[in-house]
């Protein structure tokens, strides 16, 4: 996820200016979930209903871009019906400098802690190692600090269950992109393999995880590793106000060119899948908090009833703090977003 600092700094630009809706449509249902879509160069990654866990071990340190983690959210979570987790957590900002690159114990635990909780629910986790600012700008310069971590990483979690996911390294822009991608991220991913040779790998492509970069990306030859894109489309609802989008941001959702977009991208995937084997997931996908709640809803159940539909799971961003579906300061769920998120169909 793009950094908080920067959308709230967008937020506080306001929303001025917002385009006129067109005619929307009833997008509710027009999409109906499919059978898990069968990968052939990976093992499925069964996730079901996915939520992130959302600007909590990701922040700098953590309550500093909202509340902290608490015991109670897994429990709440599992008994909202969701499947599985994103854990995001920014292991960059507890790690030492200089080599072996040790990891503070203190975060590890808590990643851990976190972990088993979930575990103990039966929940899928993905321990996604996010916000690592530094590698974006010297590629090179960090390659042998990530494979460290990931080292250590491994190493804790070797002996938990094949519903502990790992992801390499969320979302790769500025100076990390195709043509480097993949000598940055094999040394992390041969360490992880010391530890866990079977274990699910997912794999962000550059530019921002997106998801036309997906589709060309370099992958590396790894049959345990699984592609990952990020989707806030369209844009302008997804995102606050920002001078990148064009047309401004607006309230609404729903229109016969959004449509279009959603059926247009779902091809994309489904080309993807026939030709190379992998089936991919969505790890973000969400729309801003100052929207108005009923195209919240709207939106969060289309998305991802599209996206099951084509047989894909998705993981909604996120669970509070920011694109919040809990309202911690309430203490209730934002009206149905929550209950209306698909997944695609399993027995």
């Amino acid at each position: 996820m793009r950094g908080l600092a920067v959308l709230a700094a967008l937020a506080a630009s306001g929303c001025a200016s917002l385009p006129a809706s067109p005619p929307l449509l009833d997008l509710t249902g027009h999409f109906t979930p499919a059978p898990a879509a069968v990968p052939t160069a990976h093992p499925p990654l069964a996730l079901g209903k996915c939520v992130n866990l959302s600007n909590m071990l990701d922040a700098p340190r953590e309550g500093e871009w909202g509340r902290a983690f608490e015991d109670a959210d897994i429990d709440r979570i599992a008994d909202m019906g969701f499947h599985s987790i994103r854990l995001p957590a920014r292991f960059s900002a507890h790690a030492a400098d200089a080599p072996p690159y040790t990891i503070d114990p203190v975060f590890m635990e808590r990643v851990a802690h976190i972990v088993d909780l979930a575990t103990a629910r039966g929940l899928t986790v993905i321990v996604d190692l996010h916000h690592y600012e530094e590698i974006v700008e010297d590629p090179a310069g960090h390659t042998a600090r990530l494979a460290g971590m990931w080292r250590q990483i491994g190493a804790r979690f070797a002996d938990y269950p094949d519903t502990v996911v790992f992801e390499l390294l969320n979302e790769p822009h500025n100076r990390l992109g195709a043509e480097n991608l993949l000598e940055t991220i094999l040394p992390a991913l041969a360490e992880v393999r010391r530890s866990n040779p079977t274990r699910l790998v997912i794999v962000d492509g550059p530019e921002w995880a997106g998801l036309d970069t997906m589709l060309e990306s370099p992958f590396p030859d790894d049959p345990y590793a699984v592609p990952t894109f990020h989707y806030y489309s369209p844009v302008n609802f997804g995102f606050p106000e920002a001078n990148w989008l064009t047309p401004p941001s607006r309230d609404w959702f729903g229109s016969a060119d959004d449509l279009a977009l959603i059926e247009g991208d779902l091809a994309k995937v489904e080309d993807y899948i026939a030709r190379t084997g992998r089936v991919p997931f969505v790890g973000e996908y969400g729309a801003w908090v100052t929207r108005p709640l009923p195209a919240r809803e709207d939106y969060y159940e289309v998305l991802s009833e599209a996206f099951a539909s084509i047989g894909v799971d998705s993981c909604a961003w996120g669970y509070t703090n920011t694109f919040d579906l809990w309202d911690s300061a309430s203490g209730q769920w934002h009206g149905d977003i929550a209950r209306r998120i698909a997944a695609p169909v399993r027995d």
